[in-house]
């Protein structure tokens, strides 16, 4: 019996997975997230095999929920609904160490299938979401999305060279090669013009 947690803002597809999933396999649903906040209580509290999480959701996002999970259960398995699978998010689902995608529009049947794919330590994801996980257009190095992502909070380049222990000329050396690499005039329109690009 593979245990389950399920977190997705749209309730009604949160419900339909909750008696469908254990339909289509030995699945059991141990609880339901609305939101990333409860997805990181409810995964931290019932430690199930796998945690299946939606990639958009209010507040803490998907992403923001998966950073959290990691720092308590390093191990833990995750699968990640997506319907809007956009380069640069897949790549931090990565790097973060998801080990499923599956397109939303999936079929049940198909899903508890990867849960338990993923819940046998293999990883699985969707083709036609790799497809747009390999197109890397993003040309700002790590750095520079880092600065971006500082300055598109509000943080000053000297607040942003305390957080990131870097000199302030440094940072300003990465905002400016970021500023050249999106055409923009000042670094807030380098990092909205990033943003919009899910480079950040």
């Amino acid at each position: 019996m593979t245990t389950v947690v399920l977190a997705d803002d749209e309730a009604l597809l949160r419900k339909a997975l909750a008696s469908l999933l254990p339909l289509e396999g030995e699945i059991t649903v141990l609880a339901e997230g609305e939101d990333g906040e409860s997805a990181v209580a409810a995964t931290l509290r019932h430690r199930p095999d796998v945690l299946v999480i939606d990639l958009e959701m209010p507040g803490v996002d998907g992403l923001g929920a998966v950073a959290a999970i990691r720092r308590e259960l390093p191990d833990q398995v995750i699968l990640m609904l997506t319907r809007h699978a956009r380069p640069g998010v897949l790549r931090r689902a990565l790097k973060l160490g998801v080990q499923g995608f599956v397109s939303k529009s999936a079929e049940p049947a198909h899903i508890a299938s990867v849960i338990t794919t993923l819940r046998d330590g293999r990883r699985w994801v969707d083709p036609d979401v790799s497809a747009l996980a390999v197109v890397d257009d993003n040309p700002l190095t790590d750095r520079e999305v880092d600065v971006l992502r500082a300055t598109g909070e509000g943080y000053s380049a000297a607040d942003i060279a305390t957080r990131l222990h870097l000199a302030e000329g440094t940072v300003r050396n990465y905002l400016s090669n970021a500023m050249q690499k999106t055409q923009a005039r000042t670094r807030h329109e380098a990092a909205r013009y990033a943003r919009e690009h899910d480079w950040l």
